[in-house]
């Protein structure tokens, strides 16, 4: 039986930020969607979707697994999910998960989960055996691109699907290599980096592009992680590019973002994209120095001219091409990339 997705999205659906999960799974794997459950708008429609109050009244839309569709601060469930969650274990669904707290730990959820016959799948918790990295790494024979940001939550995991998407519509053997929950949850595969100990992310991170080139990739789309100029989640991000080793990188920003969100003790402002451009280089291994190829931008609070004006001025600002791949199309930065790789 193929997977047919509710979206666990209680009191979070209408949220870009934390119902982000959730968004990416109805944009990337729509037809394996059933139902988005969220209390707060039962009845309305999202995306083609129907919104549904409570795992009851999701049934008759026959899903197989629920999936938490939100990526909470911290990582950590509501109160009220709880009940939630029990109730989708004893309607017989399986529940993937990608928050920090696993599932599978916890013991009246796991007994409750065999008695119905069915798995509890977290997808944050990392596989066995990973260590450090050993340079395997790169002997990978494979064009490896990571995307970068300015900040979090701007989009790196989309601009890696768009230009992966662009990329195998033209026939290149292009690969999606997912590094959190969501892409994931995407893709059926890959390793949330956040989630490995700090001293093993690189490694983590060495074994995915490893698995990318085994699964048939010559163009390997790392999907990046959090910021280099994150207080909080600098960390696996400085892992995640060491250990992926790209030879390219493609950097993202939201147009107008002018400070790092969520970080407090603030303000911590974002430098201009030219200066982005050099620390992102100057931080690459001396042993594969890394070059930025394009810069993919976020303008979805912009309207269509202030947009277009945007991406000329990063245009302008880099030297390097610019454009919103969702908005506009991935194919010019794709251009970037295989000129830059060539």
């Amino acid at each position: 039986m193929s997977t047919r997705y509710l979206l666990l999205a209680e009191g979070f659906s209408g949220d870009p930020h934390y119902g982000k999960t959730m968004r990416g799974v109805l944009r990337y794997r729509r037809d394996d969607v059933a139902a988005i459950l969220d209390s707060t708008r039962a009845g309305e429609i999202e995306e083609g979707v129907a919104v549904v109050g409570s795992v009851e009244d999701a049934l008759p839309l026959e899903p197989t697994t629920a999936l938490v569709g939100v990526a909470t601060q911290g990582g950590r469930f509501p109160p009220e999910w709880i009940d939630l969650l029990r109730s989708c274990v004893e309607h017989g669904l399986d529940v993937e998960n990608g928050l920090h707290v696993f599932l599978a730990d916890d013991p009246e959820l796991r007994a409750l989960a065999e008695e119905r016959g069915v798995e509890l799948r977290d997808l944050r918790r990392p596989p066995a055996g990973i260590s450090t990295a050993t340079g395997e790494n790169l002997s990978v024979d494979a064009t490896i691109v990571l995307t970068v940001g300015s900040d979090c939550a701007i989009g790196k995991m989309t601009v890696s699907l768009e230009l992966d998407l662009e990329a195998r519509r033209r026939g290149l053997r292009s690969v999606f290599v997912p590094t959190g929950q969501t892409g994931i949850a995407i893709a059926g595969w890959g390793i949330a980096v956040d989630a490995v100990v700090s001293d093993f992310v690189a490694g983590a991170a060495e074994r995915l592009v490893v698995e990318g080139r085994d699964r048939g990739g010559e163009l390997l789309w790392v999907e990046g992680q959090g910021s280099l100029l994150h207080p909080v989640y600098s960390g696996v991000t400085l892992g995640l590019y060491h250990g992926s080793v790209p030879h390219l990188l493609v950097l993202c920003h939201e147009a107008g973002r002018t400070e790092i969100e969520g970080a407090g003790g603030g303000p911590h402002p974002i430098p201009p994209l030219g200066e982005l451009v050099e620390l992102h280089e100057r931080l690459s291994l001396p042993v594969r120095p890394a070059k930025v190829a394009a810069v993919a931008l976020n303008t979805r609070w912009l309207d269509e001219d202030a947009a277009r004006a945007a991406v000329a001025a990063a245009e302008e600002e880099t030297g390097l091409p610019a454009d919103d791949p969702v908005r506009f199309g991935a194919a010019r930065l794709v251009d970037a990339v295989v000129a830059a790789a060539s």
